[in-house]
């Protein structure tokens, strides 16, 4: 993919809207072929409306899984989602509301074993990030509301599907390269995917006698609503110019990796990260 830089642009409100983006990211390649690694499983995606959790669902959908897409407001973005898994043949349920409240979490898992009986693959992916000059502007409350969605969901939604998950299912979850180089702007949110490292190692030992296994994608800048939502306008312009590839990841780049880790061909990795970051270079 050559090298691409995004135009001037800013969304007044998190986490973005991915219509309104210019250019639109790319979801899926039209070259991508599925073979049914996920034939007739059921996922939940937490933030899949829109970003790589768009991009999962597509990718999970041509492999045969029938998908929940969980998001918070942006109705249009969810319903194009909804659209892309029912295209590729596949059932999607939409449920709206705040992954960084516990009752709507096991309201997600309850409302998935109504509709398809079983749950088989969770992702966690739903985050937001502000962009800070210091670590003393972070308010209180906004630090507490980083971390509700970006570290206590994971806890929330994997306490409301294991009790009903099954040798052989998958907990994914959406890490950051700035988990292990930090950010001297994204601190609070940097913080929250170190603690989701954490998470991802210490549950994978803790259920591994129960062959659920536990990973994350660690992506680099990838071109997701969130982006124009955090940064101003300058930002948004030279984003992705940071790594070796000098551009931003497509959220059709991060699909793969998901499947590859909710199917049986990575059934000997738990605990472990894929880091898709263009190029950047990470003792892990």
């Amino acid at each position: 993919m050559a090298e691409q830089q995004q135009p001037p642009q800013h969304q007044d409100r998190q986490p973005g809207d991915e219509h309104a983006m210019q250019p639109e990211p790319e979801f899926i390649r039209d070259s991508y072929r599925g073979t049914g690694k996920l034939k007739d499983k059921v996922a939940v995606i937490t933030g899949g409306d829109s970003g790589i959790g768009r991009a999962v669902a597509a990718h999970f959908a041509r492999e045969g899984a029938d998908c929940v897409i969980v998001y918070l407001e942006e109705q249009r973005d969810a319903e194009d989602t909804q659209a892309l898994v029912e295209a590729e043949g596949r059932r999607c349920e939409l449920m709206q509301g705040d992954v960084g409240d516990s009752k709507f979490c096991r309201e997600v898992v309850d409302k998935t074993l109504e509709r398809f009986g079983k749950l088989n693959i969770l992702v966690n992916n739903a985050a937001e990030q502000y962009d800070w000059d210091d670590v003393t502007q972070i308010p209180d409350e906004k630090l507490l509301r980083t971390f509700q969605t970006n570290i206590f969901s994971h806890f929330y939604m994997a306490k409301a599907a294991l009790p009903h998950m099954q040798e052989g299912d998958s907990i994914i979850a959406t890490s950051s390269i700035n988990a292990f180089k930090g950010n001297n702007t994204l601190i609070d949110y940097s913080a929250t995917k170190g603690a989701i490292q954490g998470l991802v190692r210490s549950l994978a030992v803790s259920l591994v006698g129960r062959g659920i296994r536990v990973n994350a994608v660690a992506p680099g800048p990838v071109w997701t609503p969130l982006i124009p939502a955090s940064f101003e306008e300058e930002k948004v312009e030279g984003f992705g110019g940071q790594v070796p590839m000098n551009r931003a990841g497509q959220p059709s780049e991060m699909g793969p990796a998901y499947v590859y880790l909710a199917s049986e061909e990575s059934s000997y990795m738990t605990g472990q990260t894929i880091h898709l970051n263009g190029g950047v270079v990470l003792n892990t």
